[in-house]
């Protein structure tokens, strides 16, 4: 597995990329203690955590480097004032005309947990999409990548959503077949974009991480 790689320091927070793999804050196990946030700690110590992304996710993560700063960045998101985009290769030709919208509730299913699921009890989710590219020749029924921006920031959101539409990401071991799977060695899912007001300065920041598939 690679190490993450140091995106943007300064005095108030740190922008890292994440591989692939590794855990964004300790598991249950001694065998799930490696993880971003230790890492990172040890290196800075007292970074905090403000967001998380799934273990098999790459891409950008913030960190704050005091708990009144973790406090204002976690607001910001709360607030859906932090802006992000990610890329994904999924299953299928998902083909769209600008950006198309996913509206589908989502909760935990329990007996299968950590697994999702979408039901109309659960918590507003909310998707948009568009194509940027598609493959007709690859796989069976080819490949699209697509550009992402979630609207919440629920448990496996778009993951989940992108398998309820008929369009798994390749490498999804959770919502993916047994196809879907092996189609790649890892989740093809990476944040892209991060872009927010800087908590100290109040100056908008952008920062940036290609897909590296």
């Amino acid at each position: 597995m690679t190490d993450y790689r140091l995106v943007h320091e300064d005095a108030d927070l740190l922008v890292l990329d994440k591989p692939s793999g590794l855990l964004c804050v300790p598991g249950r196990g001694d065998d799930k203690q490696d993880c971003l946030s230790a890492r990172v700690q040890s290196r800075w110590p007292g970074a905090l955590v403000v967001h998380r992304l799934d273990m098999a996710t790459s891409g950008l993560v913030l960190m704050a480097r005091s708990t009144d700063v973790q406090r204002a960045l976690g607001d910001a998101f709360a607030q859906r004032q932090v802006w992000k985009r990610y890329e994904a290769v999924v299953n299928g030709l998902a083909q769209s005309k600008g950006w198309s919208v996913i509206d589908a509730p989502m909760m935990a299913d329990w007996p299968r947990r950590p697994l999702q699921k979408i039901d109309e009890a659960g918590k507003p989710s909310v998707t948009r999409w568009r194509t940027l590219d598609a493959w007709p020749e690859r796989g069976e029924r080819g490949n699209s990548r697509l550009l992402l921006e979630p609207q919440t920031g629920r448990s496996h959101q778009l993951r989940l959503h992108l398998a309820h539409i008929g369009h798994p990401i390749l490498g999804d071991a959770l919502y993916g077949d047994a196809r879907v799977q092996a189609a790649a060695p890892r989740l093809l899912l990476h944040a892209t974009v991060l872009q927010f007001r800087h908590p100290a300065t109040g100056a908008a920041v952008r920062f940036e991480s290609p897909a590296p598939f």
